[in-house]
């Protein structure tokens, strides 16, 4: 006896409909998605003068410097103007838009600031303090909108030795 062999005569169909199901609600969403993811940058700027350059004897630099003690806030004028010193919820950012707000009336034409940053302070702390001392959230015609504090900020490193103002005259007070 012979074997004999079918060959078979139809190819078989492939079925893509479960991937065209897959297609019509995936690139849909992967689009929609796309709008929606921002990347935020916040620009710098390095304190320093071009070569040459000599500061202005009558232009005041406001520097808030951040520890893990607490804030400083001083100007070359007058020196120190407040301490803040670190609670128990942590850095007291609420007075320091309060005393920046004060710095802003009398000075409203200066927008830069010189955010002098420790180096034990966090990440979050310090875009926290930068969003702090740009802008503030204002009621204007029953909407809140972001008031123009201090938009001009350029970081700078403090000293690992720094200290509140209030903490040092403390501790040169004790050892006398």
């Amino acid at each position: 006896m012979r074997r004999r062999h079918r060959r078979l005569s139809t190819s078989p169909e492939l079925d893509i409909t479960a991937f065209l199901n897959l297609m019509i609600v995936l690139v849909p969403v992967l689009l929609l998605g796309m709008v929606f993811s921002q990347i935020r940058m916040i620009e710098l700027n390095f304190p320093g003068m071009d070569a040459g350059q000599a500061p202005e004897p009558e232009e005041f630099r406001l520097v808030v410097t951040l520890i893990p003690e607490g804030i400083e806030i001083a100007d070359s004028d007058r020196g120190l103007i407040r301490v803040l010193p670190v609670g128990q919820e942590g850095q007291d950012f609420g007075n320091l838009r309060q005393v920046l707000r004060q710095i802003k009336t009398r000075v409203p034409d200066k927008t830069d600031l010189v955010l002098e940053v420790g180096p034990d302070i966090d990440y979050q702390t310090l875009v926290t303090a930068m969003d702090t001392v740009r802008s503030y959230p204002a009621v204007v015609a029953a909407s809140v909108i972001e008031g123009e504090l201090f938009p001009d900020v350029s970081l700078m490193d403090a000293p690992e030795d720094r200290q509140l103002a209030a903490n040092a005259s403390a501790e040169s007070g004790e050892g006398a």
